[in-house]
């Protein structure tokens, strides 16, 4: 049977591609099939302006008159706005600021504060490990008043979930596997005892169609770096549904997040909304940056991009099993493509050195510890005739023994 992914298919796929004009926007590396969007976005080429911008005329010339003469006061709002469009949520729900962990340790703190008779942190096992250090971190601070419970792969969540649970909190999309959570779903079993929904959307924004509000989703946090294009140690962001700003605390005060910031008065009076989740000094830089990212990512339609993720994953799918069998890679993302995000996830004994000599053949993946390797599918830069270029670079490698190298078996300084 001949496959329906040959190289003509997938040029014709290419040709009527909706998408296909984004890729134009990116900087992208000769002879480099980048499929680590989930870590790392591309960048796009209008961010390197707009940043020596910045720096030249607003910082080098106005200096600190630029917090007011060219808006720098405003802009965490201003990419809050973009990112409120992305997500599915009001702009006022949104802040910008801060790494995703910081973000979700306030959020943690302030479900807590939300729920006070309830001890009860809910979680996966699964969970990105990242996470769920900002939770056992919480439950060390609280000298044994908060509890940590992670539910095991396919244990049902009415096993754990109960009036004791103050929050549960996942990740929309599997950080490993790149399976997919039904967030309205899980909403309704949360509220249907009393807790809230805390999801990470580090995985989804900004490559799938993500509604908040409509989801009923209490609160999320998600990062700036990966598909939001906004780059390395971009801004995170944080999502507070508006039925909880009124009451929610943040355990971070902050001179940002000050009613009066300018004021430095000795006590702290917590701006309105969604402002007091603001702390330090806004990084601009890095904001300018993550603005680009998320204005060309908003301008996308987000059904399209799912519709194009999931066709190059499938592809991609197929052309390993069709050229690589045999070669000890294993699937672990689920195989119905509606039930995962945009990347797939393969297990193999020597997944490091693998991805090392993938990464030398110009095919940039990534690697989880410790037999993991992931391959994700951003669809405003990636083409189909991409997909089958890196499966045939990686079948060379494979064919070739490539990876038993010795400068790939030793222990890589990054991947």
């Amino acid at each position: 049977m001949t496959s329906p992914w040959t190289a003509e298919a997938l040029r014709a796929h290419d040709a009527r591609d909706p998408l296909a004009a984004f890729r134009d926007r990116f900087v992208l590396p000769e002879g480099i099939v980048h499929l680590a969007g989930h870590s790392l976005g591309a960048l796009p080429k209008a961010t390197p302006e707009a940043v020596a911008r910045l720096v030249e005329r607003e910082w080098g010339r106005d200096l600190i008159r630029s917090w007011n003469r060219h808006g720098w006061r405003d802009l965490p709002a201003r990419v809050a706005a973009v990112i409120a469009r992305i997500v599915g949520a009001e702009p006022h729900e949104i802040a910008v600021a801060d790494s995703t962990s910081v973000n979700l340790f306030k959020l943690l703190a302030a479900a807590l504060d939300l729920r006070p008779d309830r001890p009860v942190l809910l979680s996966e096992r699964a969970n990105v490990p990242t996470d769920l250090y900002v939770a056992q971190g919480l439950v060390e601070l609280s000298r044994g008043e908060v509890e940590l419970r992670l539910l095991e792969e396919d244990e049902p969540l009415a096993e754990k979930l109960d009036e004791r649970v103050a929050c549960l909190f996942v990740s929309h999309v599997d950080d490993r596997t790149g399976r997919l959570h039904d967030l309205r779903a899980l909403a309704a079993q949360a509220h249907e005892v009393g807790a809230l929904l805390l999801v990470d959307l580090a995985h989804s924004a900004g490559v799938l169609p993500v509604d908040l509000r409509a989801a009923r989703v209490d609160l999320a946090v998600g990062s700036g770096h990966g598909y939001l294009c906004g780059g390395p140690g971009a801004p995170s962001f944080l999502f507070v549904a508006e039925r909880h700003l009124e009451a929610i605390r943040t355990p971070v005060a902050g001179r940002m997040g000050h009613a009066d910031p300018f004021a430095f008065e000795s006590g702290h009076g917590p701006a309105p909304g969604i402002g007091r989740f603001l702390v330090g000094t806004p990084s601009i830089l890095a904001l300018e940056a993550l603005r680009v990212g998320a204005e060309l990512v908003a301008e996308a339609d987000p059904n399209a991009m799912r519709a194009k993720a999931v066709a190059l994953s499938e592809a991609f799918l197929a052309l390993v099993e069709e050229r690589l069998t045999g070669f000890g890679l294993e699937l672990v993302s689920p195989r119905d493509p509606e039930a995962r995000g945009a990347h797939l996830a393969f297990h193999h004994p020597e997944a490091r050195p693998l991805m090392q000599a993938f990464v030398e053949r110009g095919v940039i993946g990534d690697v989880r510890h410790p037999n993991l390797l992931r391959f994700g599918f951003a669809p405003l830069y990636l083409r189909f005739v991409d997909v089958l270029d890196a499966v045939e670079r990686m079948e060379a490698v494979l064919r070739a023994g490539a990876h038993r190298d010795r400068r790939h078996v030793a222990p890589p300084e990054v991947i």
